[in-house]
């Protein structure tokens, strides 16, 4: 486990202001609480087996007792690094980027379930949409009742969305909760 190197920081924080835009502050200086210490520490991010996680300082220190090889994950896995070397987010970070979104998309209750099983958004299934999306946008989608169901990148506009028709693609899918069933080997 090792903190990331400047060009790996850039792309983690490239990819996570896509989403939360001028939020990422929040994240970046969000104190910790976890831990046996009095004063609140900081969360950071850390690079692990080409994954990424966003851990507490003070587990950090108490995880350096293990060996590496043996150190299978620590807090919590927000993406991972390709053998490209591209940073991918994964469904993991979806409470992160929930709490942090600017842009999001609520789903009727009957596009769900598709949403669920790996399928793009549509117009005919979209509830509600927060005001000035520019297209390929970072976008969180909520079911009606604010659950956080999955993250991906806005394929029009709002002004666009309004005029399409109920077939036309508005949410280009990344990761859905459906992934949890999908893909357990993976994750």
């Amino acid at each position: 486990m090792r903190p990331l190197d400047e060009a790996e920081t850039t792309q983690v924080f490239e990819k996570l202001f896509k989403f939360t835009s001028n939020n990422l502050k929040n994240i970046v200086e969000s104190p910790s609480h976890e831990g046996l210490d009095k004063n609140p520490g900081r969360y950071c991010f850390r690079l692990h087996k080409n994954r990424v996680y966003y851990v507490s300082e003070s587990l950090v220190k108490r995880a350096t007792n293990i060996k590496r090889e043996n150190l299978v994950a620590l807090g919590t896995n927000i993406g991972k690094f390709t053998k490209s070397g591209k940073f991918h987010l994964t469904i993991q970070a979806l409470n992160l980027l929930a709490a942090n979104a600017k842009h999001k998309v609520w789903l009727k209750p009957t596009s769900e379930m598709s949403f669920l099983y790996g399928n793009d958004v549509v117009k005919g299934g979209l509830g509600r949409i927060t005001d000035n999306i520019n297209a390929y946008d970072g976008v969180v989608v909520f079911s009606m009742s604010d659950v956080p169901l999955g993250f991906g990148i806005a394929a029009k506009s709002t002004q666009d969305c309004r005029k399409m028709d109920p077939n036309g693609l508005v949410v280009i899918r990344q990761a859905d909760t459906g992934e949890y069933l999908r893909n357990q080997e993976d994750l």
